[in-house]
């Protein structure tokens, strides 16, 4: 059987109830044979409200007293969910980012993983347990500090799992049946995305795209960890991210579709509605739960000769219409992101002189900002330029002392910051060869009157800046204008405050 490393975000372990839930699925997976691993973010809003208590203390808590602060929440979650695995009578093994190998460097906050030595995770899913990690969190390798890996780090942690393990899928769960072709709580009538490549869905991700973060696509991508992207509320199979279309996946247990096949595979076709049941230590049934969604392929209790059979679906050749495929000819766009977390710096009146620019981004880089978009407008009355640059809003402040901190070096006259914008994108590798996307971006974009301040391109991203009170407004037309959206309801938000 395959190994499978499993990871489940917080809306999804946000209660005692859902954590019951999540256990019954991990359960079926380990008692159909698999060698599961399973990586945990802490319950609910746990990391916002633990942030918001430090706050409360101080307005500048120390980094390392923070991060030690901030794992508390992800130790809670492998604790519970590997006493409910216990109590279904299936082994399990809980261990934190430290115990299972996870070494960074000294940054708290955004550390980054320096090598992954799983031996603990290697010998529990040897001896036939379900490994629980704790997500977002690892140890430095010089100060032996906790660390922790910044906001969704329990995704980078998994793929970084599933590469050091040789996993054959990195399931990542959360409160959607995977990527859209935008987020459906502002498009409700956006498209399942059943298969998209890596350099797309880095893309979407790094331009707002909250399902998954940059680092663990990158990292996905670098050691060839296919994804599959799903919710922990229903059976349906989500999006697999991957490179290689012939890759065989497990899917559910006892499930192997090659990626090209999931491309087209509809999106039921291993999923059923029975009621999830429970077994007590001797592997006598027990009361059945409410009904919830469960794949079709699961397995009766193997300890129970009466229990009902469930039926399977065998590993088959499906005959796949190549051209349908995401990343070869169709569709045009993958998705449609949005970033509403970035601010806008601008520099007035720098010397249009050789060195002037060069010198004000090695400031802002000084600063540790990481910069998105660039625009240089030149002046037409002297020899100056404007100069604009997004960047997210927490390295707003530092970056702006920074370029204030070199204003006689630099020679500009004004620093403005504008927090009110939002970016929206298009993704998709075929727009390398199809014309006019622009223009339908664009005159979308014109006839419901929003108005564009910056604009970014790649071979297959256009991103562009406008109001933020707009940017809902922006996603959805340009949606509509790119032929994505469906009649039928595809997108449903089963949990999650989208905080």
């Amino acid at each position: 059987m395959s190994l499978v490393v499993q990871k489940f975000g917080g809306s999804s372990v946000a209660d005692a109830a859902s954590v019951k839930r999540v256990a019954d699925r991990i359960a079926l997976y380990a008692r159909t044979g698999h060698q599961v691993v399973v990586v945990v973010s802490a319950m609910g809003d746990t990391t916002d409200e633990l942030l918001d208590l430090a706050a409360q203390i101080t307005p500048t808590p120390p980094p390392r007293e923070l991060d030690m602060l901030l794992t508390a929440g992800e130790r809670i979650s492998m604790a519970v969910l590997s006493m409910a695995l216990n109590a279904l009578e299936v082994k399990a093994r809980a261990y934190t980012g430290s115990q299972a190998g996870l070494i960074t460097d000294s940054v708290h906050g955004r550390a980054l993983i320096q090598k992954v030595t799983p031996g603990r995770i290697r010998d529990a899913i040897d001896d036939g347990a379900v490994a629980i990690v704790a997500g977002f969190q690892g140890v430095s390798q010089l100060s032996k500090e906790i660390t922790t890996l910044g906001r969704g780090g329990s995704d980078t942690t998994a793929v970084a799992l599933a590469a050091a393990l040789g996993a054959d899928v990195c399931e990542i769960y959360s409160d959607v049946d995977g990527v859209f072709t935008a987020d459906p709580r502002i498009v409700p009538s956006a498209r399942r995305v059943p298969l998209i490549s890596c350099e797309e869905m880095l893309d979407l991700a790094a331009n707002g795209a909250k399902i998954l973060m940059v680092r663990s696509v990158e990292y996905a991508r670098r050691y060839g960890v296919p994804l599959h992207v799903r919710s922990s509320y229903s059976g349906l199979p989500g999006t697999i991210v991957t490179d290689d279309l012939q890759r065989e996946i497990p899917i559910d247990p006892g499930v192997v579709r090659r990626a090209v096949e999931l491309a087209v595979a509809p999106a039921t076709s291993t999923d059923a509605t029975f009621p999830t049941t429970r077994w007590d230590a001797a592997g006598t049934r027990g009361a059945d739960a409410d009904t919830v969604r469960i794949d079709a392929s699961e397995p009766s209790d193997p300890s129970d000769p009466a229990a009902p059979a469930r039926p399977t679906v065998p590993t088959q050749e499906v005959p796949v219409d190549e051209s349908a495929v995401p990343g070869l000819e169709a569709p045009i766009i993958s998705g449609v992101a949005h970033d509403r977390s970035q601010g806008k710096i601008t520099v007035v009146e720098v010397p249009d002189i050789p060195g002037r620019a060069a010198l004000l981004f090695d400031v802002v880089a000084s600063a540790g900002a990481n910069i998105d978009m660039i625009v240089q407008n030149t002046s037409t009355t002297d020899d100056t330029v404007a100069i604009s640059l997004t960047l997210p809003e927490a390295d707003a402040p530092a970056a702006i002392a920074a370029i204030e901190a070199a204003h006689e070096a630099i020679g500009y006259t004004e620093v403005r910051y504008d927090e009110q914008i939002g970016k929206v994108s298009v993704v998709g590798a075929g727009m390398k060869s199809s014309p006019g996307v622009s223009a339908t971006l664009f005159r979308s974009l014109g006839e419901a009157g929003i108005n564009i301040d910056m604009i970014s391109t790649s071979e297959i991203r256009i991103s562009v800046v406008t109001d933020q009170s707009r940017l809902d407004d922006a996603v959805r037309v340009i949606h509509t204008a790119f032929g994505l959206d469906t009649e039928q309801t595809e997108a449903v938000v089963y949990g999650g405050t989208g905080r």
